[in-house]
């Protein structure tokens, strides 16, 4: 790496927080002030660094993108789903960065019909998102939404299908989406807290009316709690969902009206979770009530649905994780967890038949995937493993005879399943507990230490991250790196229990965890402390933050995108996006018990005079989960308090947000900037 060029100095402004007694001293607090000028100088100087710090991998950072777009299939497109008369589906077109939404009535051969070009609508925009589309009960008209900032404040539009016309309405700062009601006149949607962006709103607009005349149908008071609206799988009944981390509660009313009067399901006691879903003249839930820790399935009577009617349909298990059901006219379909691996359970109704999906193989991704239809005998569920392409399959859940309808291409001519190989593998944590440890890499390499490895994990908001095929990693692995996904507590892998051992007050263990598998991956040589890498992003670049304060000379290198990195102040600041609404993950810093805490293990906080390891650290100037100010200001700490040789990046996107670039090719570019730091280190560069 170049060696040459003075990383940028942060100016130095001190300021003293205080709580509970304790002063904290940031000396970067000021960064906080979006669009001042030093604020922009220090990004953009930042920006320049990073730029020619690595302009000797631009040839590397090229190819990458041109091996990984070489893969792809340009011209893509979806698996048609049918929904109300129509085949619905996404396509993309050669050379093209974003989606064309499409549908064809009846059937397959009919001529299709393009609703909405995201190439057209993106024109002018340096980001573009649209958040998918809801059809009226006529199939007139679609109600849409975009963001163009990416901040996740959507304008919602509704644009008529037959004509091509788009109504004057538009609706500002919403989460995108839109439930119809029956009478292809009414819709309703979710509005934002203009500044903590939290979802607190449910309001009612009649197409042709004013959006100033929209009728607020439910206000979110508890600011712990966000709303969301949807419908039910049947069509009949609309949902208002409100939701903290532990407590959940619904209401309900007739999608056909008039009157749209919400009922509310079960009030909300702290700690209960339900779920809801309609058949017949029931609602089944899945519930954590009465100590179903692992959840359990309920129903209850439509016209009675409080707690004491609730009647067991699926008992709670300790070994079983019940995640999701899908309802069908004559099947319900349960997603449940065991041992760490997804299953899929097939039930009659009348109860003659209950059996599983056999899926053979010791580590993998099983889901169920679009299921709109109720009266079907066809499951379409989704299949992938760390070293298998994705495929999507139609299900006989009669015959039990099962169609591929697509597997995804890896094109080039290069990519053979044989060459490559995919394990679990179990290390142990300093408790004595097993964390389970997904790994891919390609055949015939030798454990002896001598392999660059990147290890990854998330696990926070009981979050699982299921080893799933990518064909962009592909050139790591052909490069002679393994991947190994570490799924340590806080994600829900190994159950419900396992997501609750990771947070709050046993935050840590999702650290110690982490480098437990570190040190297994080295004791058992697929790896080495000078060729081990490690990645995660958002709360899984908090989890980047503590390891390198806890561990840093475990890793060569480690990539902190968008991290959650100034856990403190954050958490005390409630005016900023998420704070309120995650008391529940990390705790209450004005409470001292988790102040004292989260102190202990917060990044920013922890960052003392060390020798860390090389760091790349990337973010998006509106993200609106993490600001993007927490890592510029950890960086600039981590600079000051650096006692090593290594070399510290930080770029900032500056028309992105949490989820980095719009369109698919400028993605690309983005993994391809990440690979090429890697190899680099691992002096691995093509």
């Amino acid at each position: 790496m170049n060696t040459t060029l003075t990383p940028p100095i942060a100016l130095k402004k001190p300021y003293k927080l205080e709580m509970h007694g304790d002063v904290r001293t940031d000396d970067y607090y000021w960064m906080n002030e979006r669009d001042h000028p030093d604020v922009l100088a220090y990004l953009e100087a930042e920006n320049a660094y990073y730029e020619q710090m690595t302009a000797h991998t631009k040839p590397l950072q090229q190819q990458l993108f041109e091996e990984m777009k070489a893969r792809i299939k340009e011209d893509d497109e979806s698996v048609p789903f049918k929904y109300n008369g129509y085949w619905y589906y996404t396509r993309f077109e050669m050379g093209k960065n974003y989606p064309l939404y499409c549908r064809r009535k009846d059937t397959m051969l009919a001529p299709e019909e393009i609703m909405f070009d995201n190439n057209e609508m993106a024109l002018g925009f340096s980001y573009f998102k649209q958040a998918g589309y809801s059809v009226s009960e006529n199939n007139e008209l679609a109600a849409f939404g975009t963001d163009t900032v990416s901040r996740r404040q959507y304008t919602i539009q509704v644009k008529n299908l037959k004509t091509g016309e788009l109504y004057p309405e538009k609706i500002e700062n919403t989460t995108g989406r839109a439930i119809w009601a029956g009478d292809n006149k009414t819709f309703f949607y979710t509005r934002k807290d203009p500044q903590t962006l939290r979802s607190n709103q449910i309001y009612r607009h009649t197409l042709g009316t004013s959006v100033a005349d929209d009728i607020l149908v439910y206000e979110e008071l508890d600011e712990t709690f966000d709303v969301g609206i949807f419908k039910s799988k049947s069509r009949e009944f609309i949902f208002i969902g409100a939701s903290s981390t532990l407590t959940s509660e619904y209401r309900y009313t007739r999608a056909n009206g008039p009157d749209f009067d919400f009922e509310i399901v079960q009030e909300r006691t702290r700690g209960l979770e339900y779920g809801i879903s309609h058949y017949e003249d029931y609602f089944y839930l899945v519930t954590n009530a009465d100590g179903a820790t692992n959840f359990k399935l309920v129903k209850t009577p439509v016209s009675a649905t409080a707690k004491e009617n609730w009647v067991e349909v699926i008992p709670h298990r300790e070994d079983t994780l019940l995640e999701d059901i899908e309802i069908f006219e004559e099947f319900l379909v349960v997603e449940e967890r065991r041992e760490g691996l997804n299953q899929i359970n097939i039930k009659r109704w009348d109860g003659k038949d209950d059996y599983y999906l056999d899926f053979d193989s010791e580590t993998y991704t099983a889901y169920t995937g679009i299921n709109p239809d109720f009266d079907t005998i066809y499951l379409r569920y989704a299949f992938n493993a760390l070293d298998t392409p994705a495929s999507v399959i139609s299900f006989n859940m009669v015959t039990k005879a099962k169609e591929v309808l697509k597997e995804a291409e890896v094109l080039g001519g290069k990519f053979d399943k044989a060459n490559y190989e995919s394990r679990r593998l179990w290390a142990t944590a300093d408790d004595g507990v097993k964390i389970p440890i997904s790994i891919v890499y390609r055949k015939g390499i030798s454990l002896d230490g001598s392999n660059p490895l990147l290890q990854y994990a998330y696990s926070s908001y009981g979050i699982t991250t299921d080893p799933s095929f990518s064909s962009s990693r592909l050139s790591l692995l052909d490069a002679g790196f393994v991947f190994a996904i570490a799924h340590v507590r806080g994600s829900e892998y190994l159950g419900r229990t396992w997501y609750e051992d990771g947070k709050l007050l046993k935050k840590r263990n999702t650290f110690t965890d982490f480098i437990a598998c570190s040190q297994f991956l080295i004791e058992t040589g697929y790896t080495s402390s000078s060729n081990l890498f490690a990645y995660g992003g958002s709360a899984g670049g908090l989890l980047m933050g503590a390891i390198i304060n806890m561990a840093p000379h475990l890793y060569k290198g480690v990539i902190a995108s968008v991290p959650f990195v100034d856990v403190v102040t954050t958490m005390l600041d409630d005016s900023i996006p998420l704070t309120t609404s995650e008391y529940d993950e990390w705790g209450n810093p004005n409470d001292p018990e988790y102040y004292e805490y989260m102190k202990s293990y917060s990044p920013y906080d922890q960052v003392t005079p060390r020798e860390y390891p090389n760091i790349l650290v990337t973010t998006g100037y509106h993200d609106s989960q993490v600001q993007y100010w927490e890592p510029a200001k950890w960086v600039a700490r981590l600079r000051e308090n650096n006692l090593a040789e290594t070399k510290i990046f930080f770029e900032t996107n500056m028309d992105a947000g949490h989820g980095g670039a719009s369109g698919r090719f400028e993605a690309l570019k983005e993994t391809a900037k990440d690979y090429a730091f890697l190899m680099d280190l691992a002096g691995k560069s093509k």
